[in-house]
């Protein structure tokens, strides 16, 4: 059961909230590499793509936590399903967070689409592929939401300024649905006291985790055109 959800875009800081929140107890956690490294699960998920209801628990079943998108995606019904459930806000500067995700998108999704369109692919590499073609409508539906009416995974970029607005409108809509005590908006950047304190869990004796997603990608994508579609070893530098 759900006891922790991620309401935070992706490149907020949301593998390293899979490392600290797994470090806490409240693991394993759901994350988008869930879905790259278990293609199967996208089949779970299509039901999303026109809104129908789909079976939270089976969804998430031996999860404890959620990270990322698809799953922050979706965060206002995975509140109402789990109204014991504490939710974490992750934030960053929004211009910063635009750079940091076009960098992400293109050594990430593009990337997979893009080299999934070869012909001679190792088989984990082309089930990655097609679990990404699979999960499009899903999405898709996701982008329309977030950056207007109509926009698909393949229109490419949201201009700079439209894709600021969308943050900031995202971000105001969660802090006005949930009361205080059952959200922590939280920059990764403050380090373990916050969380713990909102989470009720002790503080570490060790750093708290600072992981790249971007260069996560690009080794996960590296190990996949070589057949190797294990899950990505989260690497320090950088949030």
């Amino acid at each position: 059961m759900l006891t922790v959800i991620g309401a935070g875009f992706p490149r907020t800081g949301t593998s390293s909230m899979k490392a600290a929140l797994e470090r806490l107890g409240f693991g394993p956690c759901f994350h988008m590499f869930n879905i790259l490294t278990e293609p199967a699960r996208v089949d779970d998920w299509l039901p999303l793509a026109e809104a129908e209801e789909v079976d939270w628990e089976k969804l998430f079943d031996g999860f404890r936590s959620t990270q990322d998108w698809p799953a922050s995606f979706f965060w206002r019904e995975l509140a109402q399903a789990y109204p014991e459930a504490k939710v974490v806000l992750t934030v960053r500067d929004p211009r910063a967070w635009y750079a940091s995700m076009q960098t992400l998108i293109d050594n990430g999704p593009r990337t997979i689409m893009a080299q999934g369109a070869e012909r001679d692919l190792p088989p984990a590499a082309k089930a990655v592929f097609g679990g990404m073609q699979r999960l499009q409508p899903v999405l898709n539906r996701m982008t329309a939401a977030t950056f207007g009416p109509g926009r698909t995974m393949a229109d490419g970029p949201v201009d700079e300024a439209s894709a600021v607005a969308a943050f900031e409108r995202h971000t105001a809509a969660v802090k006005a649905s949930l009361p205080a005590d059952r959200l922590l908006v939280f920059d990764v950047r403050e380090g373990w006291e916050p969380l713990c304190r909102f989470l009720g869990a002790d503080v570490p004796d060790e750093p708290f985790p600072h992981l790249n997603d971007g260069k996560s990608m690009r080794e996960f994508l590296g190990r996949l055109m070589s057949g190797d579609l294990s899950h990505p070893s989260f690497t320090e530098s950088g949030a």
